[in-house]
């Protein structure tokens, strides 16, 4: 059975995911033994809160219509299913990987491994924006995506530094 989603949905999920990333760079900080490289990990951690922060006012923003459910779900099982594409979807802030740090990965593969991440989440969302039909807010599926591409230039940016440190 094919699911549609509503706007308000997946930005539900993309909030989960934005905890999901502050809470991948908190664990690779919490590995580290450099204070600088703690600071670093933590200071994206912080860019994942502010992120999840845009979404959440995103929305806020949304209208009626984008907000209205698109399945009938008595047991509220809709939210546990949106909650677990959110945490496996593969990308950014995937605890799997978080878990996989030993705290001897340098910022630069710390960094690498995000950027990647990053770019599965927004495969994830051009994926999941076809499931969105436009009167329940298909365009506002565009605002996350291009927030997670500026994300991913950053970590670019930040990449390059490390790569020439």
């Amino acid at each position: 059975m094919a699911y549609n989603f509503n706007a308000v949905e997946v930005f539900d999920m993309a909030v989960r995911i934005e905890e999901n990333g502050a809470a991948f760079y908190r664990k690779a900080a919490e590995l580290q033994a450099k204070t600088a490289d703690k600071l670093f990990l933590e200071t994206l951690a912080k860019m994942e809160d502010r992120h999840k922060a845009i979404f959440e006012d995103m929305k806020a923003e949304l209208a009626d219509r984008e907000t209205t459910q698109t399945v009938f779900d008595p047991d509220e099982e809709l939210s546990l299913y949106l909650g677990a594409m959110a945490d496996s979807h593969g990308g950014e802030g995937d605890p799997d990987i978080a878990d996989t740090f030993t705290g001897q990965e340098t910022m630069a593969e710390v960094v690498a491994i995000a950027v990647g991440l990053e770019k599965e989440s927004i495969l994830f969302y051009v994926g999941i924006k076809d499931m969105v039909p436009p009167k329940f807010g298909r365009d506002k599926i565009d605002q996350i995506i291009r927030e997670e591409a500026q994300h991913v230039a950053q970590l670019k940016g930040f990449l390059q530094k490390a790569k020439n440190a």
